[in-house]
């Protein structure tokens, strides 16, 4: 009984204690609170995240060593291993750019054949100043007034379009056109609709490079949705949907199947312009994918060089993968990569990757990749291995420059709408990623502190509808704030 009324008495007297006498709340971990941030994204995703300091110590770390698809992220590895191999980045691209060759035999009216080097730059715009399609007409033009055929050439690269892994619904877009050693206007093809009154289609401007089947119709009021579709290796496209009318004219982006025949029959134009005579067809020449041969044209043939276009350094380029995710470059630059000791095939780009990651530290079952963009499917790396990849770089002498090619949040590039008005609006600097169910965001940030932090972050399987970058986002700002 005694022993009952002590304890009583030592349980009042505990609930008289004044506040400040009272055990204090424990705090909850940087972990603890990154996941609770993570958990406001709902079921379904799977999320992957590892923060380091620089001199390589986790400061948080969920998922490490699961795989990830990366996405976009994945043109960090490419770009990472042209700073690592390429020399003269910042000197004129003499490598790269495309030529036109006049291709003779004894009696015949010469063939043109313009030649691509895995450059992505050309343009065929009508205010282009640099690396210009008309500079190629203009030397045809000055050396003869009749041609037979208009040849597109880009046996640079093996015949290698599309990558393994890259879903087939990509093909007719901007995003998974074609990859060719001759590459125009990034092998887009756009397509402006411009409203009429309602009930009636709208109005199409566009190179007549595709047959258009319009069926689309302009309406009084609702929404404006456009859609279309091509199937691969065709040049008929439907184009479907609803335009409001008065609104502002749609910009489509279309993809292209053969850019060497695209480039061609451009030229081919230009060249009719310039009041040279065409003869012959417009046709492309491709070479397949195995061990390169070199073709020696017939004794009877000749070739006179007229030009070759040298385009600016390939470290702008690096940029533009970087900031805009641009994912043609990306393939071709893998292509590039792979012709130092190669035949530049998708193959032969991926091992000089591998050798790059190799000597950061990455572990072989950290990663695997099948293209240079990130638009495959098949890609896969861990956040650990990612982060890995970025402490190596920033050792590095090019780091500071492969860095510079970042997008910067609420500046510029893919992250310019991204954390504008926090405490990382002009401290995070890092590559985004977006495919079917995926977000990335890895790279550098500058901390409350004024530290530096290494960080990878994935989300995958995200649910049809949802979206996962708030969550992200709120996660990253919190381990800006506590560190």
């Amino acid at each position: 009984m005694r022993a009952f009324q002590s304890m009583f008495l030592a349980l009042a007297l505990g609930a008289a204690l004044p506040a400040a006498a009272q055990p204090a709340a424990v705090p909850p971990t940087l972990q603890q609170g990154v996941e609770a941030r993570l958990g406001q994204a709902g079921p379904g995703t799977r999320f992957g995240l590892v923060v380091a300091t620089e001199d390589g110590r986790e400061l948080l770390a969920i998922a490490p060593d699961q795989r990830f698809i990366p996405a976009s992220n994945t043109k960090l590895v490419t770009t990472a291993a042209a700073f690592a191999t390429l020399a003269g980045l910042d000197r004129a691209d003499t490598a790269g750019g495309a030529s036109v060759v006049l291709q003779t035999e004894r009696g015949a009216a010469p063939d043109v054949v313009i030649e691509g080097y895995g450059d992505a730059r050309l343009s065929g715009a009508t205010d282009c100043t640099a690396n210009c399609l008309a500079a190629l007409a203009d030397a045809v033009a000055a050396r003869t007034r009749r041609v037979r055929d208009v040849i597109g050439d880009d046996s640079l690269f093996p015949d290698q379009r599309w990558s393994p892994g890259m879903s087939w619904n990509n093909i007719p877009t901007w995003s998974g056109t074609a990859i060719s050693a001759l590459t125009l206007d990034d092998n887009e093809l756009v397509l402006r609709v411009t409203p009429t009154t309602a009930g009636r289609p709208p109005v199409l401007d566009a190179l007549p490079y595709y047959r258009i089947d319009n069926r689309a119709q302009t309406v009084a009021t609702g929404e404006t949705d456009l859609s279309f579709d091509r199937l691969p290796f065709s040049n008929e496209l439907r184009l479907t949907g609803t335009i409001v009318a008065g609104a502002e004219p749609q910009r489509i982006r279309l993809g292209i199947d053969d850019p060497a025949h695209h480039a061609a029959w451009r030229l081919r134009a230009l060249l009719e312009a310039r009041g040279v005579r065409v003869t012959g067809s417009v046709r492309a020449h491709h070479r397949l994918a195995g061990p390169a041969t070199i073709v020696t044209p017939p004794a009877r043939q000749e070739r006179e060089l007229l030009l070759r276009l040298a385009p600016p350094p390939l470290a702008e380029d690096l940029r533009i993968i970087n900031k805009v995710s641009q994912n043609l470059h990306a393939e071709l630059l893998l292509r590039r990569l792979g012709r130092q000791s190669g035949n530049g095939t998708i193959a032969d780009g991926l091992e000089v990757v591998r050798a790059m990651l190799a000597r950061a530290g990455l572990r072989r079952t950290d990663y695997d990749f099948s293209d240079g963009s990130g638009m495959s499917t098949y890609n896969r790396i861990s956040p650990r291995g990612m982060v890995t990849l970025l402490r190596w770089a920033a050792g590095q002498p090019w780091g500071a420059a492969w860095r510079a090619t970042f997008p910067i949040a609420g500046v510029d590039g893919t992250l310019a709408r991204r954390f504008r008005g926090t405490m990382l609006e002009g401290r995070l600097f890092a590559k985004t990623g977006s495919l079917n169910a995926t977000s990335a965001l890895s790279g550098y940030l500058i901390a409350r502190s004024g530290r530096t932090l290494i960080f990878s972050f994935y989300a995958n399987d995200v649910p049809d509808g949802a979206s996962a970058v708030p969550a992200m986002d709120a996660a990253l700002l919190l381990v800006a704030e506590q560190n």
